[in-house]
């Protein structure tokens, strides 16, 4: 199944169903309104969602209206809870490796995690508005999962049970403010702005076998201003799988329905060349480790962080190569005089 969200000018807007080739979509007003209301009574609104999501993409949905991802907010507008891992460790590795930093052995067994804003979440067409170009703007490339009720002490296997829906991410990050941020102790503030979401949120039944041991295995698609810059796989190299991260998050607290939890930025290991130098073939999901592949090889960073007017598409694709969540496709803009 495929849900979405509509603009209708409220600040939660109003659930759709999209087809499974994202050509068409019909509301699900009679069913429910907005998607949170859907998550919080799932076992009995997702059959009927269901039902309705059957008919449309047997062509018999007799309101069904052509899908445009401009009209579409974030699948949520706004969440009780926004929580973003790092789970794929090569990131972290080259970051700290770029400024001759270990990784501390805790990394590989217990999953970093920071709490986001969620009440201001933008869609997936909408401008990146940034007061400043020289806040280091950047994109991240992610993949997230949306919980139904999940109790605190949950395990990771159990966790996996509480998964609803996936969508793809770019959470947006202001570079240049994060490092006087983070010496202060505490987390992430003003470095992470409004996240954006995909157009759709899927079922993990949507992805066939690419689901699988909680995470997704599939390639992950960026292209800065038309050009492709990662084409990273999103499964094999995840050191904590989903159900892990949302074991992380629950122990000490209840993951209520809604919660929104992140992979971090997907990444994959270089490869040594035919000139025996470590090369990444698959690219980069954000600027970030660009530069930081750029200071392990070169000394320094060449790569500029984003300006206004830069574009960044964000899509992954199924086996049959057809999109899946649709297209986060933004441009960065300036704040309105």
């Amino acid at each position: 199944m495929k849900l979405a969200t509509y603009k209708d000018g409220s600040r939660d807007g109003q659930l759709v169903v999209v087809s499974r080739d994202l050509s068409t979509a019909h509301y699900a007003t009679g069913i429910a309104h907005k998607l949170q209301q859907a998550l919080d009574d799932w076992n009995f609104i997702s059959p009927q969602l269901h039902d309705l999501y059957v008919t449309l993409n047997q062509g018999k949905a007799r309101h069904a209206f052509v899908f445009d991802p401009a009209q579409c907010m974030a699948p949520l507008p706004r969440a009780y809870q926004w929580a973003d891992g790092s789970a794929y460790i090569n990131h972290v590795e080259l970051v700290r490796a770029a400024r001759s930093s270990e990784v501390p052995d805790t990394f590989y067994t217990d999953p970093l995690m920071y709490q986001g804003g969620s009440d201001d979440f933008i869609g997936p067409c909408d401008d990146v508005v940034a007061l400043s170009e020289d806040f280091g703007i950047d994109f991240e490339a992610e993949i997230a999962v949306v919980t139904g009720d999940v109790p605190m002490g949950v395990t990771p296997d159990q966790a996996l049970h509480g998964v609803r829906l996936l969508m793809l991410v770019n959470d947006v990050s202001l570079r240049n403010l994060i490092p006087a941020e983070l010496t202060k102790g505490f987390g992430f503030l003003q470095g992470k702005p409004a996240t954006a979401f995909s157009p759709v949120a899927v079922t993990p039944d949507e992805l066939g076998d690419a689901w699988a041991g909680g995470r997704v295995h599939l390639t992950l698609q960026s292209s800065w201003n038309g050009r492709k810059v990662g084409m990273c796989e999103a499964g094999p190299e995840m050191t904590f799988h989903f159900g892990q991260l949302i074991a992380h998050l629950g122990k000490t607290r209840n993951v209520r329905a809604g919660s929104i939890v992140g992979s971090g930025t997907v990444s994959n290991k270089g490869v040594t060349g035919a000139n025996g130098k470590t090369e990444w073939p698959k690219g980069y999901s954000c600027i970030a480790e660009k530069r930081a592949i750029e200071t392990i090889l070169d000394g320094k960073p060449s790569t500029a962080y984003m300006q206004y007017g830069d574009t960044i598409r964000i899509e992954m694709k199924g086996k049959d190569g057809q999109s899946v969540f649709g297209a986060i496709d933004q441009k960065i803009a300036p704040a309105a005089a």
